[in-house]
């Protein structure tokens, strides 16, 4: 990654874009050093039309990526980091990419993360659970689900008169903190150790 010039980010969704808004309002604000280099949507979502309508490249690539294409994407965007925006694939992580895909998880890893635990889902689980307080994680990727090595973490309450919708609405107010702090900080790491 050259330091002269605002990383690069490949963003990939398969949901509503709320996520993808957050770190794209984040770079407008000057709160985010980087540059939305494409977007790519798993499936026709209003995440897709929300990139295109903000302007983004954008590209629909159904289903899950594998190792060789998703290094296709990279190289083509010219990407330095991958950011997961509410993916509900697992990608692959090839040698190459070690370090440079990221993820948020809507819980505080490495509780109420895996296989199926996405949206709502996950909020249901902490209530369920009796747990007081919830947040959100930020992650490298690895082979697995939300089991890579933990950049940040942002917590909020649990209230007793949660529903899985209000939990939601507390920590993606602690997303929108996370994910911007944590891709800086990833970058400038990157940056200082003269990491690609």
């Amino acid at each position: 990654m050259k330091s002269q010039s605002r990383a690069r980010l490949l963003v990939l969704l398969s949901g509503s874009g709320r996520t993808l808004l957050n770190l794209a309002d984040a770079i407008d604000r000057g709160e985010l050093d980087a540059e939305i280099a494409l977007v790519v949507a798993s499936r026709e979502c209003l995440g897709e039309q929300r990139a295109r309508e903000r302007g983004l490249a954008t590209r629909v690539i159904a289903g899950r990526l594998n190792a060789e294409h998703l290094l296709s994407l990279v190289e083509a965007s010219r990407a330095d980091v991958v950011v997961l925006a509410g993916y509900l694939h697992l990608v692959p992580v090839p040698e190459a990419l070690r370090g440079r895909i990221v993820n948020i998880h809507p819980a505080l890893l490495p509780e109420f993360g895996g296989p199926g635990m996405h949206g709502l889902k996950v909020h249901e689980a902490v209530l369920r659970a009796g747990r007081t307080t919830s947040g959100c994680t930020v992650h490298l990727c690895d082979e697995r689900y939300d089991t890579g090595p933990i950049l940040l973490q942002r917590t909020c309450p649990v209230l007793p008169d949660d529903t899985p919708e209000t939990l939601a609405a507390r920590v993606f107010e602690q997303e929108c903190i996370a994910y911007p702090q944590a891709l800086n900080d990833l970058i400038a790491q990157r940056v200082s150790s003269g990491e690609p």
